[in-house]
């Protein structure tokens, strides 16, 4: 992309990260104390940052007051349910917030472009989606909904990365590499699903996420932006003393105790065992030199005194000659 951003400086990022992260702690409270309910959906490409985005938010967050749902193809119970049925169990109760790592909008997407729903499925969801987050509004939810976008060159970048990545290779999926091949077909269906789901109640906000530093900032920055909440003062509880023991209690010998092995040490034996060898390189390091400025400083005294001696002959032979010119 000509137009392509620089990456975010890493020490700018991690500093704007961590007061993002604390006024994220400070909406927490709020939400607490109000009985505030949020939904935030997070929907776009895959490898498109939504999953390291929500990472970032919820970072410090208690998990009795945020949670993710992301939930799996739907069994065969909830395939004869109303399509929004099992989203409706997991939305939030007064003082709650829920990520949807990705949503109802599956069928909209993958299940759209992959043919996992009948064209009659996919136009009663298109009609149906508005009006049910309508009605999520009304009841007073608030609703942020997050189109993650990434080009095709970088999104066939990240994925290099994670297949060559032990850690990351769960998240590459033959599903997600259907993303590849299929790339057009998921644009048309992500225009058609803005059309008719860009609604004024429950917009559609686009976060750009060529660099994940960047759309990670900005869509937590949005988040705090648009969210109505205010500062709650906190009664932040105080330490009381420990009391005195009483000589009642005795503590069970350890051997009745199972221990879970400490395997820690062997690393704390490795560094140590590096830092001798490193302390002991030193050291010869250290003496080798001493030892070659000593050899040098007599190599000079030596070279001194060679010329001293000649000089001394120099002027013995002179003061010879000048007796016998006399």
């Amino acid at each position: 992309m000509s137009d392509r951003l620089p990456k975010l400086d890493k020490q700018a990022y991690e500093k704007e990260l961590k007061r993002l992260q604390a006024e994220l702690v400070e909406m927490q409270q709020w939400v607490v104390e109000t009985g505030a309910r949020i939904v935030i959906v997070m929907e776009g490409r895959d490898a498109a940052g939504k999953g390291s985005a929500i990472k970032r938010i919820t970072q410090y967050l208690s998990p009795r007051v945020c949670r993710i749902e992301a939930l799996p193809a739907p069994n065969s119970r909830e395939k004869g349910q109303w399509y929004f049925q099992r989203y409706i169990e997991k939305l939030p109760t007064a003082g709650e917030i829920v990520i949807f790592d990705r949503s109802w909008y599956n069928r909209a997407g993958v299940e759209r472009v992959m043919g996992f729903c009948t064209t009659q499925e996919y136009r009663r969801f298109l009609h149906q989606a508005p009006i049910f987050e309508r009605l999520l509004v009304e009841d007073g939810i608030i609703l942020r909904k997050y189109w993650f976008s990434v080009s095709d060159e970088e999104q066939i970048r990240r994925f290099q990365s994670r297949q060559s990545d032990p850690l990351r290779q769960w998240k590459l999926s033959p599903m997600d590499l259907q993303s590849i091949t299929r790339w057009e077909d998921y644009s048309r269906a992500k225009d058609e699903m803005f059309v008719h789901t860009d609604i004024p109640s429950a917009p559609w906000y686009t976060v750009e996420s060529e660099d994940k530093k960047r759309s990670r900032i900005n869509v937590i920055n949005h988040l705090l932006n648009t969210i109505p909440w205010e500062y709650v003062e906190k009664n932040v509880p105080k330490i009381p003393e420990r009391p005195a023991s009483e000589s009642t209690y005795e503590r069970p010998p350890r051997t009745q105790f199972r221990y879970v092995p400490d395997v820690a040490k062997l690393l704390e034996k490795d560094l140590l065992k590096k830092q001798a060898e490193e302390a002991k390189q030193a050291k010869e390091a250290e003496s080798e030199g001493k030892s070659k400025k000593e050899s040098k400083s007599e190599g000079k005294e030596a070279a001194a005194s060679k010329k001293n001696k000649g000089d001394k002959k120099k002027k013995g032979k002179k003061s010879k000659k000048g007796k016998k010119s006399k």
